[in-house]
């Protein structure tokens, strides 16, 4: 997973690029870098780990070029190499291109390799290369026609920002699975992947960059080209379950809002009796607030978070996913102790974490865990950036609902069901929710 921010101001254009970027540090947090534009050229700093770790004083003066570009990634398993970390730079045909790049292709590996037969050398892992390389070579002096021409070969998701001397370049997938908005007010303009890095600029004024659409930011201002004749929503819906911020507005859905409303439904749907409805913090904490105020059984932080730890889905192997959870969440005996817990989570990936959980839930005292997932069981990977493990690994490809609450040793456990999921959209139909169905927009190609 990663998120970008791209931005056009004639005042502390780097400041307002650190803040932005920042504040969707949740996105990714194995690497950050950004591109500086001193007018002429393009200036680079990135680096292993999070943004404020990366970027000090000396590093971020700010220069007199306009537009400036950011990246946090949070790495596959094996591929946090310094190499891999962007934006990635290209020179070309007289130019300087830089690229951050949100989605995974997945034809990723058919086009690298026809290009490796032409003779093609490859200087990173990352599908953001192979992008960066068809827009330059199509590159004949507009951008947008390369940039649609090197479209017609993708296929996949990506919320991209191109950011050259002179301007930015915001463009997104046919199907609009990552997110990607546009803000602005009479200073600055700015591409980013949620609209937190746009409100803490103190812009109000922003909107999402459709599926398909192109967005230029120049010295002429902003233009926008679409292609409406090949357009097929498939937003991605884990980013209102999981990804996103809890304010984060997606296609005019507001993530908090979506969440709460899961734990009502949740309740509606599995109601159980219990004493205490409990968070797994952070992301579960408006569900269980919904299931909390649905059912009448209070709401308790049971589980305390260590502010300063990161989020544990996105990280990069199994052992430092189950490390993050013992240091992120402390199980409250005074809390606990005697209590019937109804205990509500977002998502059970591979399990195991959540069967440690529900141990230490135990040895604090509680009398009974009652499991309640606000999302259907986990059935089928992600080919298009979110990193979800094979179907091998993944729990509820392998065990039944009732296999699954034996092996993490709840009391009981119920997922929100398919239909109650899409009842929160505002148009199913243009909503991707293959991790659950199998039923993927984009058919992934072989190797």
């Amino acid at each position: 997973m990663s998120g970008v921010v791209g931005i056009k101001t004639k005042t502390g254009k780097t400041q307002k690029l650190f803040y932005s970027l920042s504040s969707i540090q949740h996105r990714g947090q194995d690497a950050s870098g950004i591109i500086l534009s001193t007018g002429s050229n393009l200036r680079r700093v990135r680096g292993l780990g999070l943004v404020n770790e990366i970027f000090a004083d000396e590093n971020l003066e700010d220069s007199e070029g306009e537009y400036g570009l950011g990246h946090v990634r949070s790495a596959q398993e094996g591929c946090n190499q310094d190499y891999n970390v962007e934006p990635l730079v290209s020179f070309a045909k007289g130019n300087e291109f830089s690229l951050a790049h949100d989605g995974n292709l997945v034809n990723y590996q058919a086009l690298k390799k026809k290009e490796e037969d032409a003779g093609m050398a490859f200087h990173t892992y990352t599908d953001s290369e192979l992008i960066l390389l068809l827009i330059t070579r199509y590159f004949e002096g507009d951008i947008v026609k390369a940039i649609r021409r090197a479209m017609k070969d993708l296929r996949g998701a990506y919320s991209c920002v191109l950011c050259m001397p002179d301007k930015i370049v915001g463009f997104r997938d046919y199907n609009g699975i990552r997110p990607l908005m546009l803000g602005f007010d009479e200073e600055t303009t700015i591409i980013a992947s949620e609209n937190c890095s746009i409100e803490i600029l103190n812009i109000d004024d922003y909107r999402d960059i459709e599926a398909g659409e192109i967005v230029v930011c120049d010295k002429d201002g902003i233009k926008s080209y679409k292609d409406d004749k090949k357009v097929n929503c498939k937003h991605c819906i884990f980013e209102y379950i999981y990804t996103a911020r809890p304010d984060a507005n997606i296609e005019g859905t507001n993530a908090y809002m979506f969440r709460r409303r899961s734990g009502e439904l949740l309740y509606d749907q599995a109601p159980v009796e219990a004493d205490l409805v409990c968070p797994v913090p952070d992301s579960g904490t408006p569900s269980a607030i919904g299931y909390a105020q649905r059912s009448g059984i209070p709401f308790a932080a049971g589980l305390v978070r260590n502010r300063y730890m990161g989020r544990t889905f996105i990280k990069s192997d199994q052992k430092e996913r189950e490390l993050s959870v013992r240091l992120k969440l402390n199980p409250q005996k005074s809390v606990l102790n005697g209590k019937r817990i109804v205990l509500v989570d977002d998502s059970i990936v591979r399990g195991t974490t959540s069967a440690k959980l529900i141990q230490r839930i135990r040895k604090a005292g509680a009398k009974e865990v009652h499991i309640r997932v606000t999302s259907p069981p986990v059935t089928n990977p992600c080919f298009y950036g979110v990193d979800t493990p094979d179907k091998s690994k993944l729990i509820a490809a392998n065990l039944s609902v009732a296999e699954i609450n034996k092996k993490i040793g709840a009391d009981s456990l119920e997922f929100l069901s398919i239909d109650n999921l899409m009842k929160l959209t505002n148009n199913p139909d243009d909503y991707c929710n293959a991790c659950f169905t199998g039923d993927y927009p984009i058919k992934r190609e072989a190797k």
